[in-house]
């Protein structure tokens, strides 16, 4: 069995394509009148309302019916990880975060929260280029699964490869981290750019300095360079950067455009762009697009003078 904490858009897509794959799943909700509503309607109406459920996946509201899993994937956000790991009783099983981004109050990835958190978990991280809808429908996607154990890796790829669903397996768990939280930020910047109007070549141009800016972090965190040349980096990052399903891009595009975003919806990049700011300081990095989105985000500059400040930096060479 695969257990799923967190029964939002992505953990309810998994469920639907794990299940529909003959693998049983339960899906752990929070709230007991959300999964009793998911239970009867075989479906999730707040996010996913025309995947039905397959027979073998169930919906339950008590962590003790996890027991039995096999591997529990947490698909929960990256700044509520923490919490919900510690705050569950798990069997002692491969632990598998389905989220990106980096903690703000330590700067740790997901792997990282989780360890830290609870020292004898055994975690991995599943990431890539992927939305919710397409994979509930059963569209064909790839993702990279990172697990510093060579051996669970391999047993987790199996596990959770479908025939809709194809897993690439890396032992870099830094790389796959940092892809799939810094892509968030670029995004933002993307929707920005579209949101101003500025065109695609410009957009064209921020995509490619800003994977220019992951692979510098990626070195300065040891990362594998062909990692973020992969799934869970490159990968990610085109998909993110120019789908108005990416609620990154979206926020980029309010920013953008000088509108107001729905406060409640949950936009990864904005902490992510914030915490690694941060980082960049104290390391020393040279981060301009990630600074701005943080600026942006933070209402400490506007659209103009962003611009104006990135086009007016010292010419360097590629």
């Amino acid at each position: 069995m695969i257990g799923i904490i967190g029964a939002g858009a992505f953990g309810t897509a998994l469920a639907i394509a794990l299940a529909e794959a003959g693998r049983p799943v339960t899906l752990w909700a929070r709230s007991g009148a959300q999964a009793r509503d998911m239970a009867e309607l075989r479906r999730n109406r707040a996010y996913l309302p025309d995947a039905t459920f397959p027979e073998a996946l169930t919906v339950t509201a008590r962590i003790d019916d996890l027991a039995g899993s096999d591997a529990i994937l947490f698909a929960v956000p990256l700044q509520h990880l923490r919490a919900t790991v510690q705050g569950l009783p798990l069997p002692d099983v491969p632990l598998v975060a389905c989220c990106k981004g980096i903690e703000l109050s330590t700067g740790l990835g997901p792997t990282g929260v989780i360890r830290e958190a609870l020292p004898s978990a055994n975690a991995g991280i599943l990431t890539g280029p992927s939305f919710a809808a397409d994979i509930a429908i059963g569209r064909p996607t790839a993702l990279t699964l990172a697990c510093q154990d060579a051996a669970t890796g391999k047993s987790l790829q199996k596990l959770l490869t479908t025939p809709t669903l194809r897993l690439y397996r890396t032992t870099d768990t830094i790389g796959a981290e940092l892809g799939g939280a810094l892509k968030n930020v670029i995004a933002i910047a993307c929707g920005a750019v579209m949101g101003a109007d500025l065109g695609d070549s410009a957009r064209a141009a921020t995509m490619t300095r800003g994977f220019a800016e992951m692979q510098r972090i990626g070195h300065a965190f040891g990362a594998d360079p062909d990692t973020l040349a992969g799934l869970s980096g490159l990968g990610d990052l085109a998909l993110t950067c120019t789908s108005d399903l990416s609620r990154n891009y979206r926020l980029g595009l309010c920013l953008g455009r000088s509108e107001t975003f729905d406060p409640t919806v949950t936009v990864e990049g904005a902490a992510t762009a914030r915490a690694m700011s941060e980082i960049a300081l104290k390391r020393g990095l040279d981060l301009p697009i990630t600074t701005t989105v943080t600026q942006l985000v933070d209402g400490t500059q506007t659209i103009a003078d962003a611009i104006e400040s990135l086009m007016s930096r010292p010419l360097k060479e590629e």
